[in-house]
């Protein structure tokens, strides 16, 4: 059972969407082509903000080409994405688009390795600076305290002045997940953030996640049906490139489509 805090958390923030009538995101009639091979087709996807939405579907299905279209790697044959409603993500360079309030989080764990916690959390925060120059400089009193919260959210602050490469592997998700929030993004994309984690780590992923909708809004795509039971308000299918199904979890898991190409019989 959950805490009655994270039901509370989880409701104020279904609420707060539901208030919400303007897309933090807007995608219509995406169409992406490599070489012949259409990864995706006509797609068009919005996202509300403060919105918690879960992207599934089989391997092959279009998920990483449409982060990539969003974060600007990949640049549409045709259609429109726009974030803020008047943000033009086509004309936007990835770099661009991230100082924006664009942060993705990949599959696997990207952390600087040889750096303590704190020294990654550091240069998160002045993402302007090579790295370098971020470790030479003085924090501020008020940077320092936000990263000593973030370590306390993360349940890494015992961890603050190890290696970052000496962690386990669900602790380097969490670290990578708090560079990213130390940012302070508007819109968060996270790809498979609860894979190879423990049972224990995946329901505390689940809890952070849904205390962080409302505040932020959140695009996760994942294969764990039991970890997208547990945090989606609103679920998109795709399939072969395009918007199979959206709605309720309950709702698509009823879909006779998505039962046929998707969740099996």
């Amino acid at each position: 059972m959950q805490p009655a805090e994270s039901l509370f958390t989880r409701q104020y923030a279904t609420d707060r969407f539901r208030e919400q009538t303007d897309p933090v995101l807007a995608l219509e009639n995406i169409n992406v082509n490599f070489d012949g091979f259409q990864a995706l087709t006509n797609l068009s996807l919005n996202i509300g903000v403060g919105e918690l939405r879960c992207v599934i579907g089989p391997n092959g299905a279009g998920k990483t080409t449409l982060m990539d279209v969003i974060t600007g790697k990949t640049k549409p044959q045709s259609g429109k994405a726009f974030y803020d409603q008047s943000i033009d993500l086509m004309r936007l360079e990835p770099i661009e688009i991230a100082r924006r309030g664009i942060g993705r989080k990949f599959q696997k764990p990207t952390v600087f390795e040889a750096l303590t916690v704190f020294e990654n959390l550091e240069i998160a925060q002045k993402n302007e600076k090579s790295v370098w120059a971020s470790l030479r400089a003085k924090l501020s009193g008020e940077q320092r305290d936000r990263i000593d919260d973030m370590l306390v959210t993360l349940r890494l602050t015992g961890e603050r002045h190890r290696r970052a490469g000496l962690l386990s592997h669900g602790q380097k998700q969490f670290l990578e997940i708090g560079m990213l929030l130390v940012q302070d993004p508007h819109l968060l994309l996270l790809d498979e953030p609860a894979a190879g984690m423990t049972d224990a780590e995946t329901e505390y992923t689940a809890e952070l996640f849904r205390s962080l909708a409302g505040k932020h809004s959140l695009m996760v795509v994942e294969h764990d049906m039991g970890f997208v039971e547990t945090i989606a308000d609103h679920v998109t299918v795709l399939h072969q490139g395009q918007v199979l199904a959206e709605g309720s979890l309950r709702e698509v898991q009823a879909n006779e489509q998505v039962i046929e190409v998707y969740l099996g019989r």
